[in-house]
């Protein structure tokens, strides 16, 4: 069975780690990037092809709202999966109308990420 692949993408290398850890406890699951910021995100997101990649909304050079849009361009059957803080409610409806699929508030509730996953991997 071919394994689901994840870029995650956070300024924050805490999060980018956390993430990691919740996501390759499944054998089916295997991150195949990180990016520390949008630019980086459509670079890796172009190179890697992921089936699945998070990404931060709040970030420095180029924020995930900017980002998505072309992140698409380059790797358009990505599903993205927005990461955000309480209170930027906005932004992720915002992202989701650019094309994002999903999203998780910080700080994470594993099950609440796993649930995200599967939605997105349901998706068409």
């Amino acid at each position: 069975m071919k394994k689901v692949t994840f870029v995650i993408t956070d300024d924050a290398l805490f999060i980018r780690t956390l993430l990691r850890k919740i996501i390759e406890q499944y054998e089916e699951y295997e991150v195949v990037g990180e990016a520390s910021n949008g630019r980086e995100a459509i670079e890796v997101a172009k190179k890697c092809q992921p089936d699945i990649l998070t990404l931060d909304i709040t970030m420095p050079e180029m924020d995930g709202i900017q980002a998505v849009k072309e992140i698409l361009k380059v790797s358009p059957k990505t599903r993205i999966i927005m990461v955000s803080a309480m209170g930027q409610q906005s932004m992720v409806i915002e992202a989701i109308k650019l094309g994002a699929k999903d999203f998780v508030v910080k700080p994470f509730d594993k099950s609440r990420v796993y649930q995200s996953i599967k939605n997105v991997l349901a998706m068409d």
